[in-house]
């Protein structure tokens, strides 16, 4: 058996997430049945973030083993070959049997995109949230300023959140924009379910000034949900990255 790699794109649009589930289409699902195909066996695959409903991915990784003497070029188009063309497989390579795209990822970066005017393309819709007001970039950043570091994050997140460690180490949150997009770029070690969409809203109520800076330094103290935003849309949502 051989340990292999592979970097994928996909638009989750259509999807019901990456994880596998009994009903409802998914992105682990879809590479699942074709590689059980390629290798005339069951195989198991195993993604670096578990995206959500309608989340897309620039750059994640996912890791199986494979019985097949196929070298790495072909399957990957072997793979691209039996799957839809709203996901693609950009690199496939063999690597040592300790790696795991979950277990040995160091770092996760993840892009929300808000567009900012009064209408969206239609070449663009899919993967961006729509916001046509005005908001205040500084303030975003500084609210966002306050949650760079290691916390709990459970106010930013799910409520699977309040049963498991929820603390996690932010290394990078940025607000961006550039023409008719403001992109919030968030970097951490792991991400709790819907942190990143909760992040991205709570900016937004800030930039729209119904929420101040220093409530979002207090949600983080206090463990408190209620005093952060609403999560986000998943469609502005990517996984942009996945570093070893």
């Amino acid at each position: 058996m051989r340990n292999v790699k592979i970097t994928i794109q996909y638009d989750g649009t259509d999807y019901h997430g990456w994880q596998m589930q009994l009903n409802g289409r998914t992105v682990q699902g879809e590479l699942t049945a074709a590689l059980s195909r390629i290798d005339g066996r069951p195989v198991v695959i195993h993604g670096a973030g578990r995206t959500d409903a309608g989340v897309h991915a620039e750059g994640q990784v996912a890791s199986f083993n494979i019985a097949s003497e196929i070298g790495a070029t072909e399957l990957r188009d072997a793979i691209n070959g039996n799957l839809n063309r709203d996901i693609r497989v950009l690199k496939a390579e063999f690597v040592d049997s300790s790696f795991h795209a979950r277990l040995s990822a160091k770092r996760k970066t993840y892009r929300y995109r808000i567009w900012n005017r009064d209408i969206v393309p239609p070449f663009v819709h899919r993967y961006v949230y729509h916001y046509r007001g005005n908001l205040d970039i500084e303030e975003m950043r500084r609210a966002g300023s306050f949650l760079v570091g290691t916390h709990d994050f459970r106010a930013f997140a799910g409520a699977v959140a309040e049963s498991r460690n929820a603390i996690r180490t932010l290394e990078r949150l940025d607000v961006e924009p550039d023409a008719d997009v403001i992109t919030i770029t968030a970097a951490a070690n792991g991400f709790l379910r819907y942190m990143v969409r909760t992040i991205a809203g709570t900016l937004i109520e800030v930039g729209r000034g119904h929420l101040g800076a220093e409530t979002v330094a207090e949600a983080l103290e206090q463990n408190n949900r209620a005093l952060a935003g609403p999560t986000a849309p998943a469609s502005g949502l990517t996984l942009a990255q996945v570093d070893y």
